[in-house]
């Protein structure tokens, strides 16, 4: 048979079953898949031409049971612009979609656990600006002239057997200036679905997230952008979370030390390098009339609000 006879042989999905059109196969590694199954897949897979008909059984079986879920999660918080990532906090769980009819998307439900980072990078778009000359012919300007927008795209790496990223543009409009407000804003609703999904993140900075996006949002008139957020009650996840990883990491006992190769100790030799046990510092304050000294570790002689002289017994 020649090519053009296996062109137009007729193929069956190994899913469905059913007759696949002229242009519509979609090739596994061992069968075929037509458009309408394939249509069923994650968005987010990336591997279909290298996965078996049993591996695709196996994830279209997924994503029935990820259609289900959708009874029980209910979005409390909405971050993004053309496309949204909503987070549902009591069930600690979210979704990255581009549709208002989400249902019927069927978007990829994964839990705050399967998150492994988020990260946002800003590329920048450089045009150059030409005008007319007197002969009617399009010139660049002297010196040159460029326009500039920026744009922030979200990567949030998942542990998933079906995809490892899910990949999108935060921008709606793209900001023509860095560091302007509408830049701002970006950077802001970036680290707020940092905080609202990732574990790892915690509550890294002392700026209040919740007013920085409200205020940012605001400014450039921004908020339409997606539905009402409640950024203070991220930021007390973000804090919870990162208070509980505290809360968990083991603490050094009172006789235990840490060497500056990072080993923790409690004999006065460090087990990895052989580096002595620090001396403790010495800081003294008069024990006569609490009169400190601007460097507390190198005290006068004698204190020079009441003349009691410095030793030992001075030791705070």
């Amino acid at each position: 048979m020649g090519i053009l006879g296996k062109l137009f042989e007729k193929k069956e999905c190994d899913i469905c079953g059913g007759e696949i059109g002229l242009m519509g196969n979609r090739k596994l590694t061992d069968g075929n898949l037509c458009k309408n199954c394939a249509a069923k897949l994650s968005p987010f897979m990336t591997d279909r031409r290298q996965s078996s008909v049993e591996e695709i059984r196996q994830h279209l079986a997924y994503r029935e049971a990820n259609a289900r879920m959708f009874d029980s999660i209910h979005p409390t918080s909405v971050l993004g612009g053309r496309t949204k990532v909503y987070v549902d906090e009591a069930a600690g769980k979210f979704f990255v979609s581009a549709s208002r009819n989400w249902r019927d998307e069927n978007p990829d439900i994964i839990d705050f656990k399967q998150v492994i980072d988020v990260r946002t990078d800003v590329t920048e778009h450089r045009t150059e600006e030409f005008h007319r000359d007197r002969e009617g012919h399009n010139v660049p300007f002297n010196p040159r002239r460029f326009r500039f927008s920026y744009e922030f795209t979200t990567t949030i790496m998942v542990d998933s057997p079906y995809f490892n990223e899910i990949h999108f543009e935060l921008t709606e409009q793209r900001p023509e200036r860095q560091h302007d407000e509408a830049y701002q804003y970006y950077e802001q609703l970036a680290d707020a679905i940092r905080a609202a999904i990732c574990p790892a993140y915690g509550a890294q900075s002392a700026v209040n997230l919740a007013e920085a996006l409200a205020q940012a949002a605001a400014t450039v008139n921004m908020a339409a952008a997606a539905q009402p957020v409640d950024a203070a009650k991220i930021l007390n996840i973000a804090k919870d979370k990162d208070t509980a990883a505290k809360a968990a990491a083991p603490q050094p006992a009172a006789d235990q030390w840490t060497c500056a190769c990072g080993a923790l100790n409690s004999g006065n030799f460090c087990t990895q390098c052989g580096a002595k046990k620090p001396e403790p510092v010495k800081v003294f304050r008069c024990d006569k009339c609490g009169w400190t000294p601007e460097d507390p570790t190198n005290p006068p002689k004698f204190c020079p609000n009441c003349g009691d002289p410095f030793n030992e017994s001075d030791r705070a």
